[in-house]
């Protein structure tokens, strides 16, 4: 049984927010001016994003609301009225609340009843693997429809409070993510049947490395001494120790390309990627810095795909994480020429503990 992607809608919050505005929205660390900010971002090339919190900091929409306002704008898209959605699978990095699932507040906030519920939870990559977890529902017979939502809300982990809190100075890995991140949601719709021109998903594949490789990127443990968050007398003093902050040990990164393309090149192998078919290709990394690399190994490894087939839209979105994929994808299939025929392949990497997932889609006309 085939499987569609028949709509699509994503949601930004607020207005863009430029590299000169960043910081003004994020505030000052005890009011000084960030020494890292301008190097992180002309490496990542990202010129504007946009935040759910203000320069005050209040929350201006929750996760959950976003995630809902990019799920109505890919029903709103479509023929599928929401009483008759079967299946909503979400996924994010945290959600507003530690309990109950993201999905279940997800749910509440769309107003859908009586579907089957599925939760990812992870960095990136867990779109990806909601995604896979509605995809093969689809592929078994147990729904014909399925919502899939990614949404991430990473501006109120870089509030400057959360920072000025710590009893450490700042490292780097520590502060490097404040550069990166910022928040948005995006929403696909799977049907078993084609509806206009839409994509039909090949298949979707991942490799976790996680049995290999240390931790890259996390919240939730302190530094000095590996100890997660809760493991803490008070939640103060978790913090006080830098628990609660949001890392990147950027010494492992490099990892990410060579996984990345190793996996690439392993679905060459096994028959499921055609290099010389391949029309359009959808990448989630995460910076500038990485495009370079990335190419430079696919040429080295025989495997080269022309940049001109290259499509994304990190520069004017930023980097929402796990839902930078979908939010691209809708962007893609609004904006960009495709043809019943073409196949796009799609590659979403995660430097959590280093995760990379692929999906591969053709472009068909009802």
């Amino acid at each position: 049984m085939s499987v569609y992607i028949t709509s699509t809608g994503h949601y930004l919050p607020g207005e863009p927010v430029d590299n000169e505005r960043i910081e003004a929205v994020l505030g000052l660390v005890h009011g000084k001016p960030s020494r890292l900010k301008r190097r992180i971002l002309q490496s990542n090339g990202i010129c504007q994003r946009h935040y759910a919190i203000d320069a005050e900091h209040n929350t201006l929409i929750s996760n959950g609301e976003m995630a809902a306002r990019a799920g109505r704008a890919c029903l709103d898209d479509s023929y599928l009225d929401k009483s008759r959605l079967e299946m909503l699978s979400v996924a994010t990095s945290q959600g507003d609340l530690v309990l109950p699932g993201f999905g279940s507040m997800v749910q509440a906030e769309l107003g859908v009843a009586d579907v089957e519920l599925h939760s990812s939870h992870g960095i990136c990559s867990s779109s990806m693997m909601a995604l896979k977890a509605a995809y093969t529902g689809l592929k078994a017979g147990e729904h014909d429809n399925a919502l899939v939502i990614a949404s991430e809300l990473a501006s109120r982990l870089f509030k400057a409070s959360r920072y000025e809190v710590v009893a450490q100075e700042i490292d780097f890995n520590a502060e490097f993510l404040r550069w990166m991140l910022s928040d948005g949601a995006g929403a696909l719709l799977l049907e078993n049947e084609p509806r206009r021109r839409c994509f039909r998903i090949d298949w979707i594949r991942g490799f976790s490395h996680a049995d290999a490789y240390p931790v890259c990127m996390s919240v939730g443990r302190a530094e000095s001494d590996g100890r997660s968050w809760q493991d803490f007398a008070t939640y103060a003093e978790a913090e006080a120790a830098g628990a609660l902050l949001i890392r990147q040990d950027v010494r492992l990164l490099d990892n990410i390309v060579k996984l990345g393309g190793d996996g690439l090149l392993r679905l060459i192998d096994e028959g499921r990627v055609e290099v010389g078919r391949i029309d359009h290709v959808l990448c989630h990394y995460s910076s500038h810095y990485f495009r370079g690399k990335i190419f430079d190994m696919l040429i080295q490894a025989g495997a080269a795909i022309p940049e001109e087939k290259w499509y994304t839209n990190l520069y004017t979105r930023g980097n929402t994480g796990c839902a930078s994929m979908f939010i691209m994808l809708d962007e893609f299939r609004r904006t960009q020429s495709h043809r019943a025929g073409d196949t796009i392949l799609c590659m979403v990497p995660e430097s959590g503990r280093f995760n990379n997932v692929y999906m591969q889609l053709t472009v068909v006309e009802e």
